[in-house]
């Protein structure tokens, strides 16, 4: 069982930044999920795919996965380059589309 230590992408819904910050440490699945005959839902014995622990530096996460001596996966937030934006560009003679409207 590998854990994952991840940074949280931002939320295709919402344009804040909130919870993107921290590093979580989550664990992997340990054992095979089974459905419960009676109800229908899935569930299994293992409860620390459940847990997830949350570091504010990718350096605390490293630090407290190797003390414990749990084997990770790091995997690095990809870079997001968004160019500045004006609003007068809209109104540029050399814009390249056209305008709509």
């Amino acid at each position: 069982m590998r854990a994952r230590i991840y940074q949280q992408p931002k939320t295709a819904t919402q344009s804040g930044q909130a919870n993107t910050h921290d590093w979580i440490l989550e664990y992997g699945q340990n054992e095979q999920r089974t459905q419960d005959p009676l109800m229908g839902w899935f569930g299994s014995g293992d409860t620390r795919s459940q847990l997830t622990l949350r570091f504010p530096t990718r350096d605390d996460a490293i630090a407290y996965a190797e003390r414990e001596n749990i084997p990770f996966d790091l995997e690095l937030p990809t870079a997001r380059i968004r160019p500045p934006k004006a609003y007068a560009d809209n109104f540029r003679f050399d814009r390249r589309a056209n305008w709509t409207h």
